[in-house]
């Protein structure tokens, strides 16, 4: 989907990459960010990415997307502050800081409502996980809380990378073989690398 990638390797992660970038403004303080080219700018477009995320069909975007407008915009801001708790749990886990309480908190209030709405339906198929309110747009919400708390509960958090790239900061898995994967995506932040140690080859003067 237009202005969405999705390179992170867990739910969680892609939904954390919706900021368009995070460069450190104070390299040497914790969690000191900003956040640039916000992908998530109305309740429309985070409608669109649970759509390309796979967490809402269509129709119940199409749905959701009725909400009032001071329901829609507070969904929005809760979601807003979930991504920026669970990147900086994510920074922190990467860099071995202890976790900012305050994050900590917001994500198991997050999961506390999710696991109030959750429930064991039955079919002739089988059992699977449901909501209590299907249609309820807050279903994003929780479902990324389950995503996050199960993805830093889990081994595969110990693959966790940020991207150094300018102007960056995505989260990815390094999933290869080595665990040498450095960039979110080569061919952008890994070329621009290439090019900036290629320049400074070249426009490095001579000494005397």
């Amino acid at each position: 989907m237009p202005g969405f990638q999705f390179i992170g390797g867990a739910l969680c992660l892609d939904f954390i990459n919706t900021a368009g970038g995070r460069p450190e403004t104070h390299p040497r303080r914790r969690f000191a960010y900003e956040v640039i080219d916000e992908k998530l700018g109305a309740f429309s477009d985070l409608l669109r990415w649970s759509v390309a995320a796979g967490i809402l069909t269509g129709p119940e975007a199409a749905r959701a997307a009725g909400c009032r407008a001071p329901a829609a915009q507070a969904l929005l801001r809760r979601a807003l502050a979930l991504r920026e708790a669970l990147y900086r749990l994510c920074l922190a886990r990467i860099r071995a800081w202890t976790p900012p309480p305050a994050d900590l908190a917001l994500l198991n209030r997050a999961l506390a409502e999710a696991h109030s709405h959750r429930l064991l339906g039955g079919s002739p198929a089988g059992y699977v996980w449901t909501w209590d309110k299907p249609d309820a747009p807050d279903r994003i919400l929780w479902t990324l809380a389950q995503s996050a708390a199960s993805f830093l509960a889990s081994p595969a958090v110990a693959a966790l990378r940020r991207c150094p790239g300018d102007d960056c900061g995505w989260l990815f898995l390094d999933a290869s073989r080595n665990h040498s994967r450095q960039w979110c995506e080569m061919r952008v932040c890994g070329n621009r690398a290439k090019l900036r140690r290629f320049r400074r080859r070249h426009n490095r003067v001579p000494p005397p």
